[in-house]
């Protein structure tokens, strides 16, 4: 599933082509992929017609396109879900063979949303009032991610230490911090030397910063070079790959050497995940921390 730099890759990547445009006629191919617009397809493609896009917003791992036409504010939210594309192609191109939803644009363009495993989709939503922002209701009680204004890293560790559970089950928790998942959640563990199945009320302050420190540092990098691929299901608006699985240390590496210490990195099961991490430089909680 994408994670926070790869959906941020994909914002700015839309946001550059989007931003002013008006939407035209929209075209709903698969009733899945609208399934959490209760409404129905016909109701998001009458309100959507004729919207001007004003942004292309994020937090967390969640997108979505601000929308305005007069009065009529609405967010179109965005579920990338295990193989959601946006891709902008010209009016008149051969449509992908998962195609699900399509818009209009008008510049003689459109916006495609294409997802091979239909778990993912469009929904409209109306905006909350957050104090400083607005957020569209449904991911309203997300937290914010380390790129967000509204981030806190004291208020998040206060959080974790007042936790009794496995530091990576925390990281992952999104009502916490948003944005990071498995992969960049191994990553930040490697880089700060904490098992996975660490216990967050043993684990030090000062350690839980900089824990948070290394995800966003991980997540920043990972932007830099478009997010990290391990399959064609995820690629940018222009259908490009990102280049990140060339940097990870930890994530995806079974057997291969640390590249700090050189002992074979592990792969344990997680949360019906895999979590990948060095067994010298990450030692896991004796079995009599794990209940503690």
């Amino acid at each position: 599933m994408p994670e926070l730099p790869e959906v941020e890759t994909i914002r700015l990547g839309l946001a550059e082509h989007l931003t002013g445009r008006r939407l035209g006629a929209v075209e709903v191919l698969h009733p899945r992929a609208v399934r959490r617009h209760v409404p129905g397809a016909l109701d998001l493609r009458d309100r959507l017609r004729g919207k001007q896009i004003r942004g292309v917003a994020r937090r967390g791992k969640y997108l979505w396109l601000d929308t305005v036409d007069r009065s009529d504010e609405v967010a179109v939210v965005v579920h990338l879900g295990m193989s959601g594309q946006m891709l902008l192609a010209r009016s008149g191109a051969d449509d992908p063979v998962h195609l699900r939803i399509r818009s209009a644009l008008d510049d003689g363009n459109e916006l495609r949303f294409v997802d091979q495993r239909t778990f993912g989709g469009w929904h409209l939503d109306d905006y909350v009032d957050q104090g400083s922002h607005l957020l569209p209701e449904s991911i309203a009680h997300i937290a914010a991610d380390p790129f967000d204004p509204a981030y806190d890293p004291d208020a998040v560790v206060e959080v974790l230490r007042k936790k009794n559970t496995e530091i990576k089950r925390a990281l992952l928790d999104q009502t916490v911090v948003s944005g990071v998942g498995n992969i960049y959640a191994d990553e930040a563990l490697w880089r700060a030397g904490l098992h996975g199945r660490r216990r967050t009320r043993g684990i030090p302050k000062a350690k839980l910063h900089e824990l948070l420190t290394h995800a966003a540092a991980v997540m920043d990098e990972a932007i830099t070079v478009g997010g990290t691929s391990f399959d064609a299901l995820y690629v940018n608006v222009n259908g490009e790959s990102g280049y990140f699985d060339r940097s990870l240390s930890s994530y995806g590496r079974t057997g291969l050497p640390c590249t700090r210490c050189g002992t074979p990195i592990v792969r344990e099961q997680f949360m019906n995940r895999s979590s990948h991490s060095c067994p010298r430089c990450q030692p896991a909680p004796r079995a009599r921390d794990k209940t503690r």
